[in-house]
């Protein structure tokens, strides 16, 4: 089942990347009492995560943080060290690695990407996640890049 608004994020394993290396990253404090402008993406470095996604976030920061958002974060299923070094110019952006995919999964959003070699993946979306819970949900159709932008986010925190 596909998470929805008014749900509480699952607890499941995230790693970061830090000058120590890999390190998981604890829910709670992460979620906890701050309101978090998570996005997913089906892959690091893949063109339109790469072109457009990241840097809409990226660009869109402050503007994100002027309304409301204490903490933005991407997550995609790729280990630490790509997502850590897809995100190495976007300190505005805590690279969240989903490596197994555990999140995706717990959260009802694989995709298949077997046919493009890619194995299963996160599909393209995006949430506000306040305190845990699930704000906002904008989960992109297959192929798109809409609903899940910075822009498209910070329209609907006016």
């Amino acid at each position: 089942m596909t998470i929805s608004e008014g749900d509480t994020l699952p607890q499941t394993g995230f790693v970061t990347m830090t000058e120590n290396g890999p390190q998981p990253v604890d829910h709670g404090q992460f979620f906890g009492g701050r309101r978090v402008a998570l996005f997913s993406v089906p892959g690091a470095f893949t063109p339109t995560c790469s072109a457009k996604h990241l840097p809409s976030y990226v660009e869109k920061a402050d503007e994100l943080k002027a309304k409301g958002i204490d903490e933005i974060a991407t997550t995609a299923v790729n280990d630490a060290f790509v997502m850590g070094e897809w995100t190495k110019d976007a300190d505005q952006v805590t690279a969240l690695a989903d490596g197994n995919g555990d999140f995706v999964e717990a959260v009802g959003l694989t995709m298949d990407g077997t046919g493009f070699g890619m194995g299963k993946r996160g599909q393209r979306f995006s949430m506000i996640v306040n305190d845990g819970v699930v704000e906002k949900l904008n989960v992109e159709a297959p192929g798109e890049y809409k609903v899940s932008s910075a822009e498209h986010m910070l329209a609907q925190l006016d």
